[in-house]
């Protein structure tokens, strides 16, 4: 494998997917304490989205859920008694500085993805474009923010220490009676095996979260959300979760979509975290609607979807394991 450098031209140069945003004329810094409230509350279960160490809607919501997981007034602000509460966990480290090997280097990769569904259909499988894009993903951040924790120096080869965001899980005994594909996906995005289990979900279209709570009615988990469109709106009602399709295929059906060309024909995409669903596709009970993955994790809450529920695939992975066919799934305004 040749030598990819770690750099803000590397980076920024790479495919749309990868830096989904220009870079700005003057970058906003990483703020330290702001990326350990977010590695915090991510460990916690309370995603802030793409951890940044930046301030930002997604992490106000995760603060929002840890404080009403608390019993605490959901400012969405560290107040005193948020930061009291988060005391306990307060000597988790924001980053940690890992050596790199060729293991967690290997691919297989694909770049680059073409556009059409046609063309996507005829390849092995929607890989990661580059080993860069695999690292920012497994640490639950981005392309540029590896970049911003590093030197520009930096090489993605073995041997080489590498900042990242502190997400490694304190379990990774999952349950051997996944497929091993799934375990070696939850594996790579540092999805802890120990989580809740879930005895209902509530997506709230107004807030753009989905919030996992267990059978005492206690909010035990947070996601930010990506919730329909005006076209395709979130279907508001009670669903259940009849199943989970791990690494799935993705049958793409024109007919499906208000915006598909009315050239397109139908297709079926191979598996893979670039994929349409990511990681996961949940099947609900109502027809044609899933909670799922995205390649695209930083416009969480910021883009619109056909009306399913999406989610970064990081967090989409960690949801599987709280649910279970038949949970409760309840869409509300």
């Amino acid at each position: 494998m040749g030598r990819i450098t770690l750099s803000l031209v590397a980076a920024l140069a790479a495919p749309a997917a990868i830096a989904q945003t220009p870079p700005a004329a003057a970058p906003v810094p990483i703020d330290p304490g702001l990326m350990k409230m977010q590695v915090v509350l991510d460990r916690l279960g309370f995603s802030p989205g793409v951890i940044d160490g930046r301030p930002g809607m997604s992490l106000t919501a995760a603060i929002k859920g840890f404080q009403e997981s608390r019993g605490l007034k959901t400012s969405g602000e560290p107040d005193a008694a948020t930061m009291a509460a988060l005391r306990p966990y307060w000597g988790t480290e924001a980053t940690k500085v890992l050596t790199l090997d060729a293991r967690v280097l290997a691919g297989p990769y694909i770049d680059p993805i073409p556009h059409g569904e046609d063309q996507q259909a005829k390849l092995p499988g929607l890989y990661y474009r580059s080993p860069l894009e695999k690292l920012a993903e497994m640490f639950h951040t981005t392309p540029q923010v590896l970049v911003a924790l590093n030197s520009p120096q930096t090489w993605l080869r073995p041997g080489s220490r590498v900042t990242f965001p502190n997400v490694l899980p304190s379990s990774r005994a999952y349950d051997a009676k996944l497929r091993p594909d799934w375990i070696a996906t939850l594996n790579g995005l540092n999805v802890d095996a120990v989580q809740p289990q879930a005895a209902k979900l509530v997506v709230d279209k107004s807030d753009k979260v989905l919030r996992v709570y267990d059978k005492a009615d206690k909010l035990v988990a947070q996601f930010q959300v990506t919730t329909g469109s005006t076209h395709d709106p979130l279907p508001i009602g009670k669903w259940t979760v009849k199943g989970a399709d791990y690494n799935p295929k993705f049958h793409f059906n024109p007919a499906l979509f208000w915006d598909a060309d009315k050239d397109d024909k139908k297709a079926m995409l191979p598996p893979g975290p670039n994929g349409p669903v990511g990681v996961v596709w949940l099947d609900l009970s109502k027809p044609h609607y899933g909670i799922h993955g995205t390649p695209e994790p930083q416009l969480i809450g910021r883009t619109e979807s056909h009306g399913c529920v999406r989610l970064a695939n990081w967090n989409v992975a960690r949801l599987a394991l709280m649910v279970k066919p038949g949970t409760p799934a309840i869409f509300q305004e």
